[in-house]
């Protein structure tokens, strides 16, 4: 665990950033301008991940990083009112309407804020100004629109059929990688970004995840790479005052 060495009560309120994946559990502890003070520390998501399991797992990560105001969780599914609507990658049907952001407050004690994980991959990394797309390559593909940096109605493009009714998720999420290969998928990720162009329209579109990295494709001026760890660093602006009236029980 990397910690910073400056005192963390000199950085404004702190902020412990959860991103659940269908790999990985990550949890960090962000300063009131989205810089990491403790972590990120990690653990395999679960081999079962039912609610409780998971909820255990992430209490876990956050003990060792010390205290904390509130609470983030960017979590790969629908999510609305702090639960959880589906969780595709997860594959339970214990997470449907499971209050995931109401358990962690009775775990740890602080408020907490949910939104869908390429959402707030994508607060991490928004200029704020026009249409700006999110798309997160990793056990399968997340997806969030904004507008003026504010989020759009989410939409879970990554269950829309793309290629001979295989969704985005079976055609370019992590399973696909590893039974086509790197070069097949990446032939594979160019006609999902067509598509994702005409569809969307956006002025920008950023493309993160953990299989980011295999990108190999020329990609036009408009799209841009951007680091994992927004997926955790995005977690502090689900606090911004902006976006109070999308959090109403939890301010």
């Amino acid at each position: 665990m990397d910690i910073n060495p400056d005192p963390p009560r000199k950085r404004g309120k702190l902020t412990l950033a959860i991103d659940v994946g269908g790999s990985r559990l990550k949890a960090g502890l962000l300063d009131q301008n989205g810089e990491m003070v403790a972590g990120p520390n990690r653990v395999n998501t679960p081999p079962r991940p039912v609610p409780s399991v998971v909820v255990d797992a992430l209490v876990g990560l956050a003990g060792p990083l010390g205290q904390f105001d509130r609470i983030s969780v960017g979590f790969p599914g629908v999510v609305r009112h702090g639960q959880v609507v589906t969780a595709p990658n997860l594959g339970t049907p214990e997470w449907r309407h499971f209050p995931l952001a109401a358990s962690l407050t009775d775990k740890l004690g602080k408020p907490a804020r949910m939104m869908n994980d390429a959402e707030v991959q994508g607060l991490g990394v928004i200029s704020g100004k026009g249409l700006e797309c999110v798309i997160t390559l990793g056990t399968g593909m997340g997806f969030a629109l904004f507008q003026d940096g504010r989020p759009s109605p989410h939409l879970e493009l990554s269950q829309h059929p793309v290629h001979k009714g295989k969704s985005y998720d079976q055609f370019i999420g992590a399973a696909a990688f590893r039974e086509i290969g790197r070069k097949r998928w990446n032939r594979r990720l160019g006609r999902v970004l067509t598509c994702i162009t005409t569809l969307v329209g956006f002025e920008t579109l950023y493309i993160g995840g953990g299989n980011a990295k295999e990108l190999d494709l020329e990609l036009a001026a408009n799209i841009r790479l951007v680091s994992n760890q927004a997926g955790i660093t995005g977690g502090v602006r689900l606090w911004d005052k902006t976006l109070d009236s999308m959090f109403p029980a939890a301010t």
